[in-house]
């Protein structure tokens, strides 16, 4: 079992910055690929980014690739999303998630390949 606690939301100013942080608890956290997902009100979940267990993987979504930085902790069991030029629509209740894949080096794309989830932290933009 592996507990995700999401924090480092907020309401900022299109332009600006926030950087979400995800601490886990429980069994190993480096054994793990990491990922960060998001929902608008009255949309589907959204796929943000992600890292492999190794860490040298990465992969993003296309609306945020330039401008949002994944990356890990494995010291402190703790996973960071960098966001940088927030734009309006960038607002959304933020997920990271712990998947148990099979390569050091695999990253998940889809919210299904994940094993665990936070309960999530709202990002709000204003323009």
């Amino acid at each position: 079992q592996v507990q995700l606690v999401e924090s480092g939301g907020g309401l900022v100013q299109a332009g600006g910055s926030l950087r979400l942080s995800c601490a886990a608890s429980g069994r190993t956290f480096s054994s793990y690929a990491m990922g960060w997902f998001r929902q608008a009100p009255g949309k589907e979940r959204e796929f943000v980014a992600a890292m492999s267990r190794s860490g040298d993987s990465t992969y993003y979504g296309d609306s945020v690739k330039g401008r949002f930085t994944i990356s890990r902790d494995n010291a402190k069991n703790t996973v960071y999303l960098q966001m940088n030029s927030l734009k309006p629509e960038d607002t959304a209740v933020y997920y990271c998630a712990a998947a148990a894949l099979l390569y050091p080096k695999s990253v998940g794309l889809d919210s299904g390949e994940y094993d665990y989830w936070g309960q999530g932290t709202q990002v709000t933009v204003s323009s």
